[in-house]
């Protein structure tokens, strides 16, 4: 089908210098990228990532209210029981089974 609309968007001048030097290497025009990005869009009937904000930080005990961190001993409760936790000498092993050369 024949490109015959145009998009037109302000980004800063550093974002577009980095994208176009890694848009570059991958040999794809910048136009290319952003006609994958919106075909993307329409396949996965939403963005094709995930928006979210970072949750790297741990949690600091003397900022949480007596709820809250009795809420987060429940989850780590719920997560024992439910066999998703291993103690650390077990994970150091499998640690080793499988990177260990």
């Amino acid at each position: 089908m024949p490109k015959t609309t145009s998009v037109y968007t302000r980004v800063e001048p550093e974002l577009k210098e980095q994208v176009e030097k890694v848009l570059l290497k991958l040999g794809l025009p910048m136009a290319s990228a952003i006609n994958l990005f919106l075909r993307q869009i329409v396949l996965q009937n939403g963005l094709p990532f995930d928006l979210k904000l970072p949750v790297n930080k741990p949690l600091d005990y003397s900022m949480m209210s007596k709820a809250q961190f009795d809420t987060e001993m429940e989850k780590g409760l719920a997560d024992y029981e439910a066999g998703r936790t291993m103690p650390a000498a077990q994970v150091r092993e499998e640690m080793q089974r499988r990177y260990t050369v």
